[in-house]
């Protein structure tokens, strides 16, 4: 093989290595915004109201389903994680909100 050929063939496998870092990032960035909103959204509707108990209840049934509908990764655990996440990152908010004013 040349050397100008082994240039271009490097290139490319520097380009695909990038971009796949790229990729992996923006997938990191998106799910780390999916767990917030589900989290948010389960904190907002059912575990903010003080409806702990039925909150537990709701909270079981969706893991139910949506670990039957979209497999794994969508256990009472993880959705309590998502819970415990939208919480630490509004309690953050507040707080920066309350120092900035």
């Amino acid at each position: 093989m040349t050397q100008p050929a082994a240039a271009f063939e490097q290139d490319v496998i520097a380009l695909i290595q990038a971009e796949k870092q790229q990729a992996a990032l923006a997938v990191n960035a998106e799910l780390r915004l999916l767990y917030w909103s589900a989290g948010q959204r389960i904190y907002e509707k059912i575990l903010g109201r003080s409806r702990a108990a039925y909150g537990k209840q709701v909270i079981a049934r969706l893991a139910e389903r949506l670990t039957t509908q979209f497999s794994n990764g969508w256990s009472k655990v993880q959705l309590s994680y998502c819970v415990i996440f939208a919480e630490v990152f509004l309690i953050s908010r507040l707080s920066t909100q309350c120092v900035d004013n």
